[in-house]
């Protein structure tokens, strides 16, 4: 990995809220994992899941039905990574690791790969967030312009128009284009991937293969190539926008921050590392408990970074900690009251993102652009 080292030397703030929220957990005598709210939720989603996707094989609706109902599946299918997937990948869903790691391969069920996600992640994008050139999560370059430190390309001066279609691909490329690639290539982005054992070649290569089965195979037998492909794509794109857009209201926004360390450079930063996640990190729509339950807690993203191993049915709680040590240390805490706020946050900072930095010279023919 290209290792980034924090200026963790005054970690007081740290100290302080991590001693606040251990004493909250202690005092009200709760695990930091997942509850019967967590497990009922489960259940919830799982049940909805499995619902849909029964009625589109066994039902065979009217396609109007069908493509509702391959939407709906997409939504589902997106709680399901936000709420079980997410947790259980970061070790907060039980406090058995055998029970996180069964219910990880929800991800895998998705169509994805749990194993390279944990190091795309738990580690590089919670170590580094916002850090151009190591975050996979910003490097979406020239396909679209996440930060002031990467390249420019006229098409950026449109991103903000097409860049929900981009999004609403973003689990197809996934499924069949990005897990292959870390696959076959062992790489990250720019960070080596961990290696495989055989156990997790042999998951890596079933999963795969009961995806292609129930996803792809089964559904083409009973709907035939065409109307599957529709059904797979709407049903897919809906889980790929909805997916996109949670995670980039989290750091692709107005309020946060962003770093930019060449490779080739001396790889510091002079921030302690919980700092750092405060001013990359925003939350949004706090207030919203039916926003909350369906995006997992990903509107407290705040405290995820901070605390990625409690449970996000803890966050509106220990939010409030935070909050606390934030001011108390002269911190932002950036949040939008609103998930609409905080969309049209995020569509400016592409639109800005998108316009030609002073000192490039366009071909004459994008000049009129």
């Amino acid at each position: 990995m290209a290792k980034i080292t924090f200026n963790n030397s005054n970690n007081e703030f740290f100290v302080s809220l991590k001693s606040s929220v251990d004493k909250y957990f202690a005092d009200n005598r709760i695990k930091k994992t997942g509850d019967w709210r967590l497990f009922s939720k489960s259940i919830i989603l799982s049940a909805a899941a499995i619902t849909l996707y029964a009625t589109l094989l066994l039902a065979h609706p009217y396609w109007p039905i069908a493509i509702v109902l391959c939407m709906l599946s997409g939504f589902v299918l997106a709680g399901i990574g936000f709420s079980i997937m997410h947790d259980a990948n970061h070790g907060s869903y039980s406090q058995s690791q055998r029970v996180n790691d069964f219910m990880g391969l929800s991800l895998n069920a998705l169509g994805a790969n749990s194993y390279f996600w944990k190091q795309k992640h738990n580690i590089i994008h919670h170590t580094y967030t916002n850090v151009d050139g190591i975050d996979d999560d910003i490097a979406k370059s020239p396909i679209i312009r996440q930060c002031e430190s990467q390249k420019w390309v006229p098409a950026h001066r449109v991103q903000y128009l097409y860049m929900l279609p981009i999004y609403s691909l973003s689990a197809v490329f996934w499924i069949f284009i990005m897990d292959f690639s870390k696959y076959f290539g062992r790489k990250i982005y720019t960070t080596d991937a961990w290696k495989l054992s055989t156990k997790n070649h042999i998951v890596f290569w079933l999963t795969k293969i009961f995806y292609a089965t129930f996803y792809i195979a089964l559904p083409i037998y009973v709907w035939g190539v065409g109307a599957w492909a529709i059904g797979f794509l709407v049903m897919n794109m809906s889980l790929g926008i909805i997916l996109s857009l949670v995670f980039q209201l989290a750091h692709v926004v107005e309020i946060t921050e962003f770093e930019h360390i060449p490779l080739d450079a001396t790889k510091h930063l002079e921030t302690a590392w919980a700092e750092h996640q405060i001013k990359t990190t925003a939350n949004f729509a706090m207030k919203s408990k039916v926003i909350s339950w369906f995006v997992g807690g990903l509107n407290f993203q705040i405290e995820h970074h901070l605390f990625p191993r409690v449970s996000h049915i803890h966050y509106p709680a220990i939010s409030k900690l935070v909050q606390q040590k934030c001011e108390e240390f002269n911190l932002p805490y950036n949040h939008y009251p609103t998930m609409a706020e905080a969309l049209l946050s995020h569509f400016r900072v592409m639109k800005g993102l998108g316009k030609k930095p002073e000192g490039i010279v366009v071909q004459e023919k994008f000049a009129a652009a």
